[in-house]
């Protein structure tokens, strides 16, 4: 694909499972991989991320001219804590995401900036740190179905050069993650559960990925919290029936933890 011109060229949409935040400073599978669809995408005129991260009451989204990089985590290696990913914002798409997002009311937001489950992406797919980054909040008090009727609201900015970046995990339970131990085989729970939603995205059945917590004891297991899952809705919300669907990151961390990545477009 070509790198420049993606103005008037539809964009794909993107959710990438981040895993670890030691990501963002490793080279690994995932994070080449990473690299490997910053370098495929046509160049986005901006980058709207929704993370898992920043899972809030009320719909938000940042309006800095140069958000601030979060350490929004603990326990880690220092130099973890001085990465800086000084890209710039954009005012003027988070006033589109407001208009979009009409009538629900949505904040700007000076105080946040781009958490872990953005910038330990962001940094291996687009190094350089030059292509303007605004983040949207996840409602907390919304239902997923609620969320993707939100998010189909967001469809014209991939015609206008938007890159949608969905950050979190499809499986992310840190409760059964092997912390600190020799790399362990995914739990079976885990891989059913992820293998049930690929199979839904596939065969368009996204009805069931939105109501992923009807899948039962491995919804329960898989997405204990929905603020990692949500990710996903939003992305999948972008898609129209004649985009091609790929998995361009795939394998599990800890046993626990999806690094799926899907491509739409």
């Amino acid at each position: 694909m070509a790198t420049t011109g993606a103005a008037n060229q539809r964009m794909p949409v993107l959710f990438i499972g981040h895993g670890n935040p030691m990501n963002a400073l490793e080279r690994n599978e995932y994070t080449d991989a990473w690299r490997r669809i910053g370098a495929d995408l046509p160049r986005p005129q901006a980058i709207l991320s929704v993370s898992a991260h920043w899972y809030t009451p009320g719909a938000r989204v940042t309006a800095q001219e140069r958000p601030r990089t979060i350490h929004d985590f603990g326990g880690f290696p220092q130099p973890l804590f001085e990465v800086e990913y000084p890209a710039p914002g954009s005012p003027a798409l988070a006033r589109r995401v407001r208009d979009l997002l009409a009538p629900v009311p949505v904040a700007f937001d000076e105080r946040w900036g781009l958490d872990h489950g953005t910038w330990s992406v962001l940094v291996h797919m687009f190094p350089r740190a030059d292509v303007p980054v605004v983040q949207l909040g996840i409602d907390e008090t919304l239902t997923p179905e609620q969320h993707w009727d939100l998010a189909v609201r967001l469809r014209p900015l991939r015609e206008e050069g938007v890159l949608i970046l969905g950050s979190g995990d499809v499986v992310h339970n840190l409760h059964t993650y092997a912390w600190g131990r020799h790399p362990v085989e995914p739990y079976e729970w885990a891989l059913r559960f992820e293998q049930a939603v690929r199979t839904a995205i596939e065969q368009d059945d996204l009805e069931t990925v939105v109501g992923y917590e009807e899948l039962g004891r491995d919804a329960a297991l898989a997405a204990p919290t929905p603020d990692h899952f949500l990710p996903l809705v939003y992305v999948l919300a972008q898609g129209k029936r004649e985009d091609p669907v790929s998995y361009p990151v795939e394998g599990f961390d800890g046993g626990s933890v999806s690094m799926l990545g899907v491509r739409i477009g």
